[in-house]
């Protein structure tokens, strides 16, 4: 189990480190769009989509709500787009949502912008995902103490006590059914080389904003508000989890009506 955990922290560290310049090119050379899915919605008509062919839609009335549904679109071989999942309740953080670049920890705002699947990972068994999985243990947090830049927002395996943390750490087998099945969203991210130190600990070299949060994820609903989280039924989850293809750069766009 350890060494497939590296390896699926190692191809997490490989996807945050390149992100940035591929899509940077993907968006400059990527050919529009040659139709929309049934019922006339074309998604390729939202901002940087790039060269992405699974496209999933988060929509919320206003800024303040924390009520959202959620559409997933494929691109076809003819240029096309197919509907994947028909629109679907979700929650978003307490607070609603607000532009990426604006938002900051602690608000309990989701970030509005695009953002790809970089990899998953859950509670339960892999649901047949093709994107990197990993199945948590007790063992495993996610970090994002601003007393702590280096580790900012970066999943942990180090069989430790984080307490020091404080609020500052979610222990994911604390989370329940919530996390059973998770596709983390490259918000704020680390760039570049993610390293584990002789403690176990994962450090980024250069670490991810510490004003901005971390820990923004696509999962699964307790029908509550999250924390800037965008939160969908089990069911759809699961579908999701097998339907994204790295392959086809699967993005999630959250925007308003």
């Amino acid at each position: 189990m350890r060494t497939f955990r590296r390896a699926f922290i190692a191809v997490f560290d490989l996807r945050a480190s390149a992100t940035a310049l591929v899509l940077a090119l993907l968006f400059v050379f990527a050919p529009a769009s040659a139709g929309a899915a049934p019922g006339g919605f074309d998604p390729s008509s939202l901002p940087g989509i790039g060269g992405s062919s699974q496209v999933i839609v988060v929509t919320a009335t206003n800024a303040r709500t924390s009520f959202a549904r959620v559409s997933a679109y494929e691109k076809r071989a003819d240029g096309t787009w197919s509907t994947v999942i028909d629109a679907t309740p979700a929650r978003l953080g307490y607070s609603g949502s607000i532009k990426a670049s604006a938002r900051r920890q602690g608000t309990g705002k989701t970030p509005i912008g695009t953002f790809p699947i970089v990899t998953t990972f859950g509670r339960l068994a892999d649901p047949g995902t093709q994107m990197p999985y990993v199945r948590f243990d007790r063992n495993d947090a996610w970090t994002y103490n601003p007393r702590s830049p280096s580790t900012y927002n970066l999943f942990q395996t180090a069989n430790r006590s984080w307490r020091s943390f404080g609020s500052y750490v979610e222990w994911l087998w604390r989370y329940g059914s919530q996390y059973n099945y998770v596709a983390v969203l490259d918000y704020n991210l680390p760039k570049g080389a993610v390293r584990t130190g002789a403690d176990g600990i994962r450090r980024a070299e250069n670490p991810a904003n510490t004003s901005k949060g971390g820990g923004i994820f696509l999962h699964v609903t307790n029908g509550k508000p999250t924390a800037g989280c965008i939160a969908i039924p089990q069911a759809q989850m699961a579908k999701v989890m097998r339907w994204i293809d790295p392959a086809k750069q699967p993005v999630v766009i959250v925007t308003l009506d």
